[in-house]
């Protein structure tokens, strides 16, 4: 075997590792009972603890200086050294004992979370928490110097690589003046106009999961490569061959559920597009969270809150639930799906106001790795956070610092990249309408194959061979341009 075939079997036996982890992590979230919790922790823990074996074992340094001297000749292997190195770096960043016990914290201070959320109770769970962000920022100080770059930045980059808090400071400060001056506009164009009229309840949960679950599949994703289940927190997980989405339901509100699955369902076809001739490889993997987020959101926001698709999911949704047929005309359901809300809870905010959210804990998570800001303090800073932004403040912390598993999970970072993807998901939709034929059409009657075929050749296909901002030029011509994002708000919400 070569230097870099020796390589890229050790990243296999890597991945392979990782895979088992996403399918532990997705069942504590769906299946696992309570009282399996601390050996789950145990199971994390040593997963963890081999994969950093195998990463950083004297012979992968003796490797990867063999094959950088005599490099790969095709661009895919060259970025996969490239990506391979940058893995060896990091890895090597961090002592075992420093990667075991954040597995075991993160695990232990998620499963507290969980009581804690539902109780409202962040005193429960501000003591674990503190232990897990002093790890945190324990390892952002080891990629920082490893690196060369800040410690939030090299936090930053394990989930999107290329991407500083110098590069989105002033994307969202200049969609913070944005939001300022069309958020006071849209509402008072709403308020001139009908309230929509909603669907009347209760939407049985069985008949919403079959719902979604067709929906999800028509979308383009095989039921042989996936499962929908239920969670606290809805998410994608497992690997590409083996995609688990979660949602939750709620009787009183079918939308909530649906688009969160058709979100999830993003995420699920771009795992299941990634090039398969590199999987289990760093150059086979998605680009990055953000890429991600897009993903997510072009099939969420982009696609299937459209007038086109609107108007195949009305006729859909009056077969499912029956009743009278006006609540589910297209434009009603476009008021109700597509109507501009002060709210608290990220995950259910609208499209113009969530950014608000993003850029709120962006600010907070800074202040945390640079130690400007105490665990103790956070849920008061963060209803200031809100105040400012949104002008509202949530009235218990359910509904402020603990309703994301982030910070609990120990995911610091990540949060930057879920706006990024949005105006990424705008920038390559306004592409797609251009490029391909017939879209719109397509969506009008459920028919998602022009939109994915397009996806798949620009963007999913691509894996990680290119950064955030070379990926968008490849599909779209042009770096991130937020401007897309800001004429798609205007378009939809304030004409």
């Amino acid at each position: 075997m070569t230097a870099y075939s020796r390589l890229t079997a050790r990243a296999a036996r890597i991945a392979t590792l990782g895979e088992a982890q996403a399918m532990l992590g997705w069942d504590a979230s769906a299946m696992m009972p309570t009282g399996g919790a601390a050996a789950r922790g145990e199971q994390f823990a040593v997963l963890a603890s081999l994969s950093h074996g195998l990463s950083t074992a004297p012979e992968v340094a003796d490797d990867l200086a063999e094959a950088e001297a005599n490099p790969p000749a095709s661009a895919w292997d060259a970025e996969n050294l490239s990506l391979l190195r940058a893995a060896h770096i990091r890895a090597t960043a961090l002592p075992a004992s420093l990667v075991e016990e954040f597995a075991r914290v993160s695990n232990e201070c998620d499963q507290i979370w969980r009581t804690a959320r539902a109780n409202a109770d962040f005193a429960a769970v501000a003591p674990k928490l503190t232990e897990l962000m002093a790890l945190v920022r324990e390892k952002a100080q080891a990629y920082g110097a490893a690196f060369g770059v800040s410690p939030y930045d090299a936090m930053m980059d394990t989930y999107q690589r290329g991407i500083t808090a110098a590069d989105v400071t002033p994307i969202f400060a200049e969609y913070e003046t944005f939001l300022r001056d069309a958020l006071p506009r849209v509402e008072e164009l709403q308020n001139s106009r009908p309230a929509p009229l909603r669907p009347q309840g209760p939407f049985h949960e069985d008949v919403q999961e079959a719902l979604c679950r067709r929906l999800s599949l028509r979308t383009g994703l095989e039921a042989e490569h996936s499962r929908l289940d239920r969670s606290t927190h809805p998410f994608c997980g497992g690997t590409p061959t083996d995609v688990r989405i979660t949602t939750r339901y709620s009787t009183e509100d079918f939308s909530k559920s649906l688009m969160g699955v058709l979100h999830e369902t993003g995420h699920a076809l771009y795992e299941r597009g990634l090039p398969t001739a590199y999987a289990r490889q760093p150059v086979g993997e998605a680009a990055g969270m953000a890429a991600h987020e897009s993903q997510s959101l072009i099939m969420e926001m982009q696609a299937c809150r459209s007038d086109a698709f609107l108007r195949f999911l009305g006729t859909e949704l009056h077969a499912t639930f029956g009743g009278e047929a006006t609540p589910y005309a297209p434009e009603t359901l476009g008021r109700m799906m597509r109507r501009v809300s002060r709210g608290f809870i990220r995950v259910d905010a609208d499209e113009m106001t969530y950014p608000a959210h993003i850029i709120l804990r962006f600010r907070l998570e800074q202040a945390l790795i640079a130690g400007d800001l105490a665990v103790a303090d956070l849920p008061g800073a963060w209803n200031e956070g809100m105040q400012n932004l949104l002008g509202i403040t949530p009235p218990n912390d359910a509904q402020g610092v603990l309703q994301d598993i982030h910070w609990y999970a120990g995911l610091v970072g990540y949060f930057p990249s879920y706006s990024l993807g949005a105006m990424a998901a705008a920038q390559l939709m306004a592409t797609a309408r251009r490029e391909v034929a017939g879209l719109d059409d397509g969506l009008a009657v459920g028919d998602f194959a022009p939109l994915l075929g397009w996806l798949r050749a620009k963007f999913h296909s691509q894996g990680s061979r290119f950064g955030f901002n070379d990926l968008l030029r490849f599909a779209t011509g042009k770096p991130l341009d937020p401007s897309d994002f800001r004429a798609h708000l205007t378009a939809r919400y304030l004409t």
